[in-house]
């Protein structure tokens, strides 16, 4: 073997060993984790600040309990008690006319409104009543002669049960008496038709329509005026199920009275009318098509032709809407529907300012109102804030309270 010239192997020296290697990195770690607990315990600790933890901030409304009565709201057009169309009973020649047979003309009831030629019914009454007198004379010499028969009977000495009755001349007295009672029937048509000629109106009547004027000449059965009742009107108003059970309404047989009041207004737009009316009546009956019920509210002298309340009509074809008022209920309180949390939650907050989740009892949900029993305590109010999570007892504060903020437990050192 060659060996190693003795200058060379001193060049090269033994390699380090494997532990001196290991334990110089972990020295020097140990070395930075002493140093950096060493500089943290010499700094000074920062001060604890209190955080302030505010209740959530809502609004509160007061809680007021009172006795109110429903009212239920409906719309419905005018229109009048009674419509008629005037027929012409007889036949002949328009000899008069008032004036006022115009459209939109007023006739009291019993007022004369035009007038046919009577001429040829005087002559037929006249004639009648000649018949008639003729009749009654035939009559009591038809009674003379029975008379007389009667007592020649008897001179023979037979019972007057055994008479034959022409030797009584009964046929003949029975005829005369039929005479009489005809030409009386005769007479008191003669004296209807003629009664007929004049046309009076038969309630306190507005014109509406006008078929005939002075000199025409019209038929029996010949169509002369139209006219509507306005001594009061009717709006039909339709009611839902549902409103149904908050009304006071008179059976269908019973007449209503003022005791059941209906406000009926009127808006044209610029200004608001407003009458009295009340439920005259209860159709007892449901529509096939919308289902719902109908009443009907009666407005007297919608003319203002009596009493003159106010200046402004009720004329028959307005479309109005109506108020009626309803049923009583006590111990109510009237919650915002905004406030309404699903059916039937509301937030309360109590006297010590803590939440109450509470279900209650509602009457009746109408428009932007909800009513319901009052089943509150005292201090308690409804909460107006939508809460993002409502716990149950958690503290509120309320605008415009000043409430302590809540102070977090100090840490232990």
């Amino acid at each position: 073997m060659t060996k190693l010239h003795p200058q060379i192997q001193a060049q090269n020296p033994a390699p380090p060993s494997r532990t001196k290697n290991i334990i110089v990195p972990i020295a020097i770690i140990l070395a930075g984790i002493l140093g950096f607990v060493g500089l943290a315990s010499m700094a000074q600790k920062p001060e604890k600040k209190e955080i302030d933890i505010s209740p959530p901030l809502v609004k509160a409304s007061d809680i007021e309990v009172k006795d109110i009565v429903f009212e239920v709201t409906s719309q419905g057009t005018v229109k009048a008690r009674t419509e008629t169309v005037m027929i012409s009973e007889v036949s002949g020649q328009i000899t008069f006319v008032s004036d006022k047979l115009r459209v939109g003309g007023y006739f009291s009831k019993g007022e004369l409104m035009l007038e046919i030629d009577p001429i040829v019914y005087e002559v037929n009454l006249l004639e009648a009543q000649s018949r008639l007198e003729s009749m009654q004379a035939e009559f009591i010499q038809e009674q003379a002669r029975s008379d007389q028969a009667k007592e020649e009977w008897r001179m023979t000495g037979k019972p007057l049960d055994d008479a034959p009755i022409l030797a009584l001349r009964t046929p003949q007295l029975q005829k005369a008496r039929a005479d009489v009672k005809a030409s009386q029937a005769d007479l008191k048509e003669a004296q209807t038709k003629l009664e007929r000629t004049k046309i009076y109106a038969p309630y306190d009547a507005l014109l509406v329509e006008k078929y005939v004027d002075i000199g025409q000449y019209v038929s029996i059965g010949g169509q002369l005026a139209k006219t509507f009742a306005i001594d009061y009107a009717e709006v039909r108003l339709p009611v839902k199920q549902s409103d149904l059970r908050f009304l006071n309404l008179p059976k269908v047989n019973e007449i209503g009275d003022t005791s059941r009041p209906v406000k009926i207004i009127y808006h044209d737009g610029f200004k608001v009318d407003e009458w009295s009316s009340f439920i005259a009546r209860y159709e007892g009956v449901v529509s096939n098509e919308s289902r719902v019920h109908y009443i009907v509210a009666q407005i007297d002298d919608p003319y203002n032709l009596k009493n003159r309340e106010h200046d402004d009509e009720v004329r028959i074809g307005m479309f109005v809407n109506a108020v009626i008022q309803g049923k009583k209920a006590d111990n109510i309180v009237v919650v915002p529907r905004e406030a309404i949390h699903g059916t039937n939650v509301l937030h309360i907050i109590d006297a010590n300012n803590k939440l109450k989740v509470i279900e209650v009892e509602v009457v009746r949900a109408q428009g932007e109102d909800v009513y319901v029993k009052n089943n509150f305590s005292a201090g308690d109010r409804i909460v107006m804030t939508s809460l993002r999570t409502p716990v149950q007892g958690m503290p509120l504060r309320v605008e415009g309270e000043q409430v302590a903020a809540i102070k977090p437990e100090p840490d232990s050192e």
